[in-house]
């Protein structure tokens, strides 16, 4: 049988080193997996049960593999799907490569079944996108497409009508006018500030009394610099979310994670400094950064579109954040006043003892802040862990310490809710050796993660560790929007569309074959938690906790003040469980 322009497609991802695609079968794609079908021994195809599901793997595994992640769906309703996901992924700066079917050309602007414009619908979220029109065009579309996904951190999309995918494949079109010819391999860009410019950062950073570090994704890999730049100028370093697993939470100096999710110190540290320089972040919320005007700023990051548009900068370094701190750190003046990083650790000092106390003070039946506190202490060496987006996301945030050698990671930008279940999955694939947990609300658990749990059950044997642990955090509520509701908007809560139906998450892991744990007593916390992660294969542990604990900010304004009275005086339901928690709260946190 001669090879088909869909074996021709799965050979040019084999030359881009793609072992790993994520997808759901479609007749739209019919010639692309009858392909893989022939190619079974070279791609790990990993069948999901919803396409954005594939997208958000595909995305997770960017982040914790390194690489360009793959996902694969038919035309129409399964190109659409992937859209959340592809979204996720361009937000957060990851490579992924979609590859999707279409309708047959001669079909094509006839109203047909499943049509879609899937060049408008792909070309917002997309960095490169196009359709392949003939067998002569796939080599240099797969080509660009995965050269452009990793040079620029993007999303690309290739679109294959289902009767291309049938043609025989073109391997070099002929030499004819019209024809171009394309290769296989990186075209990394390697941006490099001139010594000009390292050096007005260095006088800068140099010259300010109160420092302040921020860190994001883009600063991953190069922990040790910063820790080193921070030493040398006596700085504190708060983190945001993406930024999370740069540098161990247990250093003194690390005053944790930024912004609404955020702590006092980081808070406090960008209320007083005078000093700012920012790695690798796109961190969205500058009222959580210096006053406009009362820092001088430095920023590094690889992207220029990036810098200088949450804070302004003096100095914009355009490079690898590992390799612009290396030459930026002999530049910098060893500091001998250390009253700033006193006065930072002392805060630091002080929010964990707070931290501590909050997560300690009762809650019906379980404060969700404790469930956070006690995983620190039982967390494996080396664990990956994965957050969803809700109210358990400000305690993955805050209360939950990672460790040197971990990993962590959440929808950043995007904050959807549905990722942390299939970024888990992707983790895992990509690192069958560690540990993984997952960290979902139960609002996202019903939306898709239990879903995905079947495609746990399809793979799970696989793993050399099979340690595979899903945590949902049970308060019956959408906690997050609940919140912002009452904090925001001074509405009381609207039962209607925030209450979340009872479901019986444990008792459904152990249908599927997986360990399940049911948690409703604080005392069993820690023991729960070790159980889970001695387990040698999936486990779905159910924590019931108090949708009351309010996920308060670390600065909490006049204006967030009056809407949440004014959402108890216009009769939320749970008020009176509200103001005690908050109270207690309050108490908790006043030596902080």
């Amino acid at each position: 049988m001669s090879k088909t322009v869909g074996d021709f497609l799965l050979e040019r991802l084999s030359a881009w080193h793609v072992h790993r695609i994520y997808g759901y079968p479609g007749d739209g794609i019919n010639g692309i997996m009858g392909a893989m079908g022939r190619a079974a021994d070279r791609f790990d195809y990993i069948r999901v049960r919803h396409e954005e599901m594939a997208a958000f793997m595909a995305g997770g595994h960017a982040k914790f593999a390194g690489e360009v992640g793959v996902c694969l769906a038919t035309s129409g309703p399964g190109a659409i799907h992937l859209l959340n996901g592809l979204y996720d992924a361009k937000m957060d700066h990851v490579p992924v490569v979609a590859i999707v079917g279409q309708q047959a050309r001669s079909a094509l602007g006839s109203d047909y079944q499943q049509e879609v414009d899937l060049q408008t619908l792909f070309k917002d979220v997309c960095s490169y996108v196009e359709t392949v029109v003939s067998p002569a065009q796939v080599r240099h579309v797969i080509d660009r497409a995965f050269r452009i996904a990793q040079a620029d951190r993007a999303v690309a999309c290739i679109i294959v009508p289902n009767d291309v995918q049938e043609m025989p494949a073109i391997k070099s079109p002929p030499r004819a006018h019209g024809n171009v010819y394309s290769g296989v391999g990186e075209a990394p860009a390697h941006p490099v500030p001139s010594q000009v410019e390292v050096q007005r950062a260095a006088d800068i950073l140099n010259a300010g009394e109160r420092p302040a570090i921020l860190v994001g994704a883009g600063a991953l890999g190069a922990g040790a610099e910063v820790a080193l730049v921070a030493d040398k100028l006596q700085a504190g370093v708060a983190k945001a979310l993406l930024g999370k697993a740069v540098l161990p939470d247990a250093i003194p100096y690390v005053t944790g994670s930024i912004g609404l999710l955020g702590t006092k110190p980081s808070w406090s540290m960008m209320d007083d400094c005078d000093t700012l320089l920012m790695i690798g972040t796109t961190f969205p919320y500058s009222e959580f950064l210096p006053q406009d005007g009362q820092a001088r700023a430095v920023q590094i990051d690889l992207a220029p579109r990036n810098v200088s548009m949450r804070y302004p900068t003096e100095v914009n370094l355009i490079g690898d954040a590992k390799d612009v701190l290396r030459r930026l750190l002999p530049l910098l003046k060893p500091r001998n006043d250390s009253d700033w990083r006193e006065r930072i650790e002392v805060n630091v000092r002080k929010w964990w003892r707070a931290l501590e106390l909050k997560a300690l003070e009762p809650a019906s039946p379980i404060n969700p802040q404790r469930v956070f506190w006690e995983l620190s202490r039982a967390l494996p060496d080396r664990a990956i862990i994965t957050g969803d987006s809700g109210s358990h996301t400000n305690w993955f945030a805050r209360d939950m310490k990672v460790r040197e050698g971990m990993m962590a990671s959440v929808s950043g930008k995007l904050a959807t809710m549905g990722s942390g279940v299939p970024y888990a999955i992707a983790a895992k694939m990509a690192h069958p050796d560690r540990p993984v947990l997952a960290v979902v609300g139960d609002g996202a658990m019903q939306m898709n993660g239990n879903a995905e749990l079947v495609t746990v059950k399809q793979y799970w044997r696989r793993w050399s560790n099979p340690n595979f642990v899903v945590m949902v955090l049970v308060n019956r509520d959408l906690n997050q929007v609940t919140w912002e509701q009452r904090a925001l908007a001074g509405d009381p809560k609207f039962a209607a569309a925030q209450d979340v139906e009872d479901f019986p998450y444990a008792r459904y892991g152990e249908m599927l074959g997986f360990k399940g744990i049911r948690v409703e007593r604080p005392e069993d916390i820690l023991d729960a938690w070790e159980e889970a992660f001695a387990t040698q294969g999936p486990v779905v542990i159910e924590f019931v906790t108090d949708p009351n604990v309010p996920p308060l900010p670390p600065h909490i304004t006049f204006a967030q003040a009056r809407a949440f009275m004014t959402s108890i005086a216009a009769g939320d339901p749970n008020a009176g469980s509200m103001v005690r928690q908050a109270l207690r709260e309050v108490w908790a946190g006043l030596g902080a």
